[in-house]
């Protein structure tokens, strides 16, 4: 079921007795949570018929208990299960031969395990519970008997991480949707420095909001001046720098990096060249250019950029770039280097790929 979809339900008052999220992203498991715990119950009911428990501090038995219970005066009870992946018994863990089976404390070895209970309690939920499992950065595995019985009766959301080439365009729809407008030179510099991570993405988007008024574009000077980062030395310059043989602009963002070591690591900043070089290769090899974008997974108004690096840079150039891009990526890790200054690597590299 899709995040639209649940918010949709949640929002005309449909709730589902099971919602397990779970998946390596937490910025959506953390939204549908939210809107589970502000809108299934009214302010007043929640005080005898809300309850959040963590996964490190309970059982399954003892989950289910809590599941069992009737509302007080309301429709529902609500139970939030955050960090659910750190419940005995419900995730295998990482190296582990077998799932615990331990019968229930005071009972006989023939009684049912922890599991056994979560699993007779998934088959038949009580309708007037909302139990939710908030599971970040794991899965439980489709073919359990626990997914099909939550699959049959809840809802179950796999919040999967963003690809890098979409977060810019999920930048502008965030915004778009608050009644904001970015360039999307500034989204794609911010998602360069934030990563794929929405729950950061979205932290600085609504300093941004405070700052700027809505019928203002927000452009990346915005970016540097709120959020710090600069406009005209971060990788995306240094690429078109070298892409376009710019020297002059590339020695000067190189010796702007070179200063500020922590805020450009090198092992970072090869990292990203090799990327960009690598998508230049493939650039050149393409026969329909007009689909470049796509096959690239860049935003199509940066391709003038490849294909201007394509002509600057024959395959041999290019063959020779990626081998010095190896090269100082061990460098950096300090193979075969001695004590040498992280800013002295990156010049020596500049100076090697325009020679």
């Amino acid at each position: 079921m899709s995040f639209e979809a649940i918010v949709k339900d949640i929002r005309a008052k449909q709730f589902k007795p099971l919602y397990f999220l779970h998946g390596e992203e937490p910025y959506y498991i953390d939204q549908i949570a939210e809107r589970l715990e502000n809108g299934v119950l009214d302010e007043h009911e929640r005080e005898f018929n809300q309850t959040v428990l963590y996964g490190r501090d309970i059982d399954l038995a003892t989950l289910v208990g809590h599941a069992k219970r009737f509302p007080m005066m309301a429709s529902h009870q609500v139970i939030i299960v955050r960090e659910a992946q750190d419940l005995k018994s419900l995730l295998p863990k990482k190296g582990d031969d077998k799932e615990d089976e331990t019968p229930v404390k005071g009972k006989g070895k023939n009684e049912a395990s922890p599991k056994d209970i979560l699993q007779a309690y998934l088959d038949k939920p009580l309708p007037s519970t909302v139990l939710v499992f908030c599971c970040k950065y794991k899965k439980l595995a489709k073919n359990t008997k626990l997914y099909k019985a939550i699959e049959k009766n809840g809802v179950i959301f796999e919040s999967a991480p963003l690809r890098d080439d979409k977060i810019a365009a999920w930048v502008d729809s965030y915004m778009g949707a608050r009644k904001y407008r970015i360039d999307p030179r500034a989204g794609r510099l911010l998602s360069e420095y934030l990563g794929n991570d929405l729950s950061k993405i979205v932290n600085e988007l609504d300093k941004l909001m405070l700052n700027i008024k809505s019928d203002q574009e927000i452009n990346t000077a915005h970016i540097e001046k709120y959020i710090g980062i600069s406009k005209d030395y971060n990788v995306f310059e240094l690429q078109k720098a070298f892409g376009t043989k710019n020297i002059a602009q590339t020695y000067r963002i190189v010796k702007h990096f070179a200063a500020n070591k922590k805020e450009h690591p090198l092992i970072m900043t090869i990292a990203f060249l090799y990327g960009f070089f690598a998508k230049v290769v493939k650039y050149h090899n393409l026969r329909d250019k007009s689909s470049a974008a796509s096959v690239l997974g860049v935003p199509p108004f940066v391709i003038n950029e490849y294909d201007a690096a394509a002509r600057n840079y024959s395959p041999a150039r290019l063959a020779h770039i990626m081998a010095l891009l190896a090269e100082f990526d061990l460098k950096s890790k300090g193979v075969n280097v001695s004590s040498v200054d992280d800013g002295e690597l990156l010049k020596e590299l500049a100076v090697r790929i325009f020679n």
